[in-house]
């Protein structure tokens, strides 16, 4: 999350897109910018699950990152409105999941945001998320601020989201539960992070930008620690 927070900066300051992918180093629970934690999810059951807590910068809902991949795009705002470059990052993810097998559409959704609450991320989509034959297959939020937009999306390899309901305070029953898609119902096997990243690089590179090259990380590292402690500090992270 301060890597990201760092490339946003950075976008502002160079007009230059990174889009990136990557999984997590251990389960990873993520609550959105704005999401209710504290008093609904239990900080000792989520301990005794060895599952760690962050909070993103982007919005939305409570997120298992466990057995998905992650993407995030910063890149400079000039005029585009925030659906039109949410548009295009979906352009770049529906182009490359197709060509691993998977034909994903912008949920039509309602319009009006709902509040981020207990339920998971992955239990319903949101207005222009990806949805597979109906279910959610890619969650994402955006934030904007300082002239550059960051946004992160998640992607499905397998479901294990559900596992979010035993977490709360006052567990919730999964009956109600509907599962989302996920790579491995739709294709019968998990692609690992590298085939997604390929993929995605692909995308990008035949929409957006053909000249494309890797980002030296040394340009992000010092500014990304300046950003560690925030993200790591529990009393931030349950602020709310």
């Amino acid at each position: 999350m301060a890597r990201d927070v760092a490339l946003q900066a950075r976008a502002a300051r160079t007009g230059e897109a990174v889009f990136s992918i990557y999984t997590w180093m251990r389960p990873t629970l993520s609550f959105g910018r704005n999401q209710t934690a504290a008093g609904l999810y239990d900080l000792e059951r989520i301990r005794a699950a060895k599952i760690d807590v962050v909070r993103r910068p982007t919005g939305g809902r409570a997120i298992l990152h466990h057995r998905e991949v992650t993407y995030s795009v910063t890149a400079p705002i000039e005029d585009e409105s925030l659906h039109t470059t949410y548009s295009a990052i979906n352009r770049i993810l529906q182009l490359r999941l197709s060509t691993l097998g998977v034909l994903v559409e912008a949920a039509a959704g309602s319009p009006r945001v709902e509040a981020p609450d207990i339920r998971p991320c992955f239990e319903s989509p949101a207005k222009g998320e990806l949805v597979a034959d109906g279910a959610k297959l890619v969650g994402s939020a955006q934030w904007r601020e300082n002239g550059a937009l960051l946004q992160h999306g998640s992607i499905l390899v397998d479901d294990d989201q559900s596992s979010l309901l035993n977490l709360a305070v006052t567990p919730v029953g999964s009956e109600s539960w509907s599962p989302p898609a996920s790579m491995q119902s739709l294709l019968g096997r998990a692609p690992d992070a590298a085939e997604v990243a390929i993929a995605m690089r692909d995308a990008v590179r035949a929409l957006e930008d053909a000249e494309l090259t890797d980002l030296d990380e040394r340009e992000v590292r010092a500014a990304m620690f300046e950003r560690v402690p925030q993200f790591l500090d529990e009393g931030w992270t349950w602020r709310r």
